[in-house]
């Protein structure tokens, strides 16, 4: 048995590596035994272990822990300013591999490097353009290491492309087919695959840069082009 999973941590270290994304793989298990970080808007600092994560349609709706002097308590989105909660079983591998090969851009990093280096996925509160109706909600931040203020965030309704598998599971590929996407303190709002090519120009128009370093648009790219973005805006 140990040997079996020692041969599928190496495949998947290799494929990562391989096919690997500069983005983080989302988490959507998460543990109830580690701690868990969270920032208030008012800046309050709050430390417990994870309870329950309401979600509505894959959004999260409301998070219940009970902090250190076991009291239970509930939060909003709307109360919630960072939050740091740490995966369950195969999602903080993959999360841990996936990280690697950014290790060397945490220079810019804004959150803190020492629990994203643990595995921690880390959510933001931002205004979210979900179909016509903005939102306050709590994002899942896919590239905290690199990007500068230029935020790509999970999609919990996101198709994915061809994944490559192991023994039945997952373990490298699966580019989602949407992101959130936000600049500064803009709502974020959803940019498909599909669009990619047509909106390319409009959303790095400022750079002139872009057109000369990246000559042809692909999907697969965007984390590139948002880390080549954020230093021309530096």
């Amino acid at each position: 048995m140990k040997k079996s999973l020692l041969f599928l941590l190496l495949v998947i270290g290799y494929l990562t590596t391989t096919f690997g994304q500069e983005l983080l793989e989302p988490a959507s298990r998460f543990s109830g035994k580690k701690p868990l970080y969270i920032t208030l808007m008012d800046g309050t600092e709050i430390t417990g272990t994870l309870k329950d994560l309401d979600r509505k349609k894959g959004l999260i709706t409301q998070v219940t822990i009970r902090d250190e002097n076991g009291k239970k308590k509930k939060f909003k989105p709307e109360e919630i300013k960072f939050m740091y909660l740490m995966p369950s079983g195969f999602d903080k591998y993959v999360s841990a591999v996936s990280l690697m090969s950014d290790a060397n851009k945490w220079g810019k990093s804004y959150v803190k490097p020492g629990l994203i280096s643990e595995g921690y996925a880390f959510f933001e509160q931002s205004k979210v353009q979900v179909k016509k109706k903005e939102r306050v909600l709590l994002m899942q931040v896919l590239n905290p290491t690199f990007g500068g203020d230029i935020r790509i965030y999970h999609d919990p309704f996101a198709k994915e492309t061809a994944s490559v598998g192991f023994a039945g599971v997952k373990v490298a590929g699966g580019i989602a087919k949407s992101y959130y996407i936000r600049f500064g303190d803009n709502t974020a709002y959803r940019l498909k695959k599909k669009d990619y090519k047509k909106l390319y120009p409009t959303v790095f128009s400022d750079c002139k840069k872009m057109s000369e370093k990246f000559p042809k648009i692909s999907w697969e790219d965007l984390a590139k082009h948002v880390a080549a973005y954020a230093e021309c805006k530096d």
